[in-house]
């Protein structure tokens, strides 16, 4: 095995692998230049003379602009439905005759509340000579107050109500 690794046949056949990989690797070279400029021009020539990779960076520091945007926004959106609670979003109304001697329903009873059932029960009484209004601190749906049946039955349709 010996004297056949030292013929020149050996010798010869290396040669000949060698030129073949020396002109395979320039053919890679030439393919990959190639390559490379069709690729250089694509990314200059699309678009008006732009580069692409250039606005692919513009365009993914816009989306990234708008990503924290939106993260602004949905912080405000949050902060805004937690405030709401705190709105009044629930309203019941009673209307009745205070007193026998005054026709219609002129008297009421108006509950305003927000999400916790806090909030003011108004009352309004009407009589043939005078008119008045009384209001109570609603907190949990009920006051440290007492309350008459018309206020209880406002505060019970405004729980209710729910928007």
């Amino acid at each position: 095995m010996l004297e056949f690794l030292k013929s020149d046949m050996v010798l010869i056949g290396m040669i000949i692998a060698i030129i073949v990989l020396i002109i395979l690797f320039i053919i890679n070279t030439i393919k990959l230049s190639k390559i490379k400029n069709s690729y250089s021009q694509f990314m200059s020539k699309l678009g008006n003379n732009t580069n692409i990779e250039e606005d692919l960076r513009g365009f993914i520091a816009k989306v990234e602009e708008v990503q924290k945007e939106n993260k602004e926004i949905q912080e405000y959106t949050n902060n805004l439905n937690t405030n709401l609670k705190e709105c009044i979003q629930k309203i019941g109304i009673v209307r009745y005759s205070a007193f026998a001697d005054v026709g219609s329903d002129l008297s009421f009873t108006l509950a305003l509340l927000d999400a916790k059932n806090n909030g003011v029960v108004l009352n309004g009484i009407y009589a043939s000579d005078s008119s008045n209004i009384y209001a109570k601190p609603v907190i949990n749906g009920t006051s440290t107050y007492a309350l008459s049946n018309e206020e209880k039955e406002a505060i019970e349709k405004a729980k209710i109500s729910e928007k």
